[in-house]
């Protein structure tokens, strides 16, 4: 409240979110008047704009001027302070109206898939897994064949390998120096792969009680860069801890003896040798 205080006082417009909703989503919209006309550019996050935890937490982020991405934001900005009604959007999922009913629609898609003989599969990175609907909706989807990989840092009511109910599912943590924060959804789709990062773990909280927001990630370079993410957290080479039933086992070092490569340790050196 004292920073909404000292922004009124500067002149900008507060707003304070939807009445019995917290606002969770980490977005930003930008609009500029340039040489051409005006341009608005975006950023979607799945972290707080924060600059003691952005030294702490493992998050993603896009930054982008594309049209349809803007004017979804654009939409939902409105939607937000009042000035517009209920929107519709093209690679946004936002809680509490169409997010829990658009992951639910991907994983019945995988279902399906996976009956039809398709290549089908769900990875997903989050926070916490708690949402009672959503892990009776992985346990039909692994009776069906999809093979479901999960990488949950914290909660996770999903409990893998129980004969005839989750044995396609395995479930794996990791625990070091930042705090593995960002959420990233991936669904198979029959070989042409979507991916989602966002606000918003599958929790009640997140789904039905809070503004939180998901994009659909087009570019294929972010897929490699997300994929790579997922592989190299669910890799058996690196220290991490598994869940067999109810029991979390860590593994830290290999067959031979020797200690399992540390996942931050490994992901500091890619990005500097990216640079």
């Amino acid at each position: 409240m004292r920073w909404a205080r000292k922004l009124e006082a500067a002149g900008v417009h507060v707003v304070y979110g939807l009445m019995g909703l917290k606002t969770h989503a980490k977005l930003s919209l930008v609009i500029r008047d340039e040489p051409q006309g005006l341009r608005r550019y975006c950023h979607i996050g799945t972290g707080n704009y924060n600059p003691k935890t952005a030294r702490m937490y493992e998050d993603l982020g896009i930054l982008s001027s594309d049209v349809e991405l803007t004017e979804d934001l654009t939409k939902l900005f409105n939607q937000l302070s009042g000035f517009a009604p209920q929107s519709t959007y093209s690679r946004l999922l936002v809680a509490p109206r169409t997010l829990r009913s658009g992951i639910t629609e991907r994983i019945d898609r995988e279902i399906e898939n996976s009956k039809a003989g398709k290549p089908s599969g769900i990875q997903f990175k989050l926070n916490s897994i708690l949402d009672e609907r959503f892990v009776a909706k992985l346990y039909e989807a692994s009776q069906a064949g999809v093979k479901i990989e999960l990488l949950i840092r914290g909660i996770c009511a999903v409990q893998p390998g129980l004969k005839g109910i989750s044995e396609n599912i395995t479930v794996k943590s990791v625990l070091g120096r930042f705090l593995e924060h960002s959420r990233i959804f991936h669904f198979i789709n029959a070989g042409e792969s979507e991916y989602w990062i966002g606000s918003a773990d599958l929790m009640g909280r997140n789904l039905d009680r809070r503004v939180e927001s998901l994009i659909r990630v087009d570019r294929k370079e972010h897929h490699q860069r997300l994929q790579a993410i997922l592989d190299l957290g669910l890799s058996d080479k690196v220290s991490s801890w598994t869940l067999t039933g109810t029991e979390w086992v860590r593994k830290s070092i290999n067959e031979q003896g020797k200690p399992l490569n540390d996942l931050h340790a490994t992901m500091i050196k890619l990005y500097r040798n990216d640079q």
